[in-house]
């Protein structure tokens, strides 16, 4: 891959990255933390991870081919600090993954159109899918409930 190719995909990965954690967070009113707990906030909360990026076609020649770029978002369910017998539960965490996928992947039925437009300078969203779900994991130890999901986005330059 040319340098330049790179530089320009490290950058749509950072700004996809702002975007899709403004999108969540906005859509959802829940925070979002980029790969740690977000500052200040309570349970239950989002953590939103960058995967490595696929470019596809021509790997040295080519600086306007396509890239798919695949992000997890982990929803973080905790036990109610107020109450310290309580705990993280299954249901909320399906609940913010119910939230997360409709956020990302759902559409307008009568117009086909993205019910959350993901805007990204100098690229077009080209599609939108969920890559894995590996679904629900639980710390008994601290009270924690997760649920994990990795969304694909593909870019084109615009």
């Amino acid at each position: 891959m040319s340098r330049r190719r790179c530089r320009l995909a490290t950058m749509l990965a950072s700004l996809l990255v702002l975007a899709l954690s403004a999108l969540l967070s906005s859509a959802t009113s829940i925070p979002v933390g980029r790969g740690s707990m977000p500052v200040g906030a309570n349970l239950p909360y989002y953590l939103l991870y960058a995967l490595p990026a696929k470019l596809s076609g021509a790997p040295l020649a080519d600086e306007h081919e396509d890239a798919s770029y695949v992000y997890q978002v982990t929803s973080v369910s905790g036990p109610d600090p107020s109450n310290p017998d309580s705990r993280g539960v299954a249901d909320q965490a399906e609940w913010m993954a119910d939230k997360a996928r409709k956020v990302f992947l759902g559409r307008d039925p009568a117009t086909g159109l993205w019910l959350h437009t993901l805007t990204i300078p100098g690229a077009k969203v080209t599609g939108r899918s969920l890559d894995v779900e590996a679904g629900g994991t639980n710390d008994p130890a601290d009270a924690i409930m997760s649920y994990v999901q990795r969304f694909r986005v593909d870019l084109t330059p615009a």
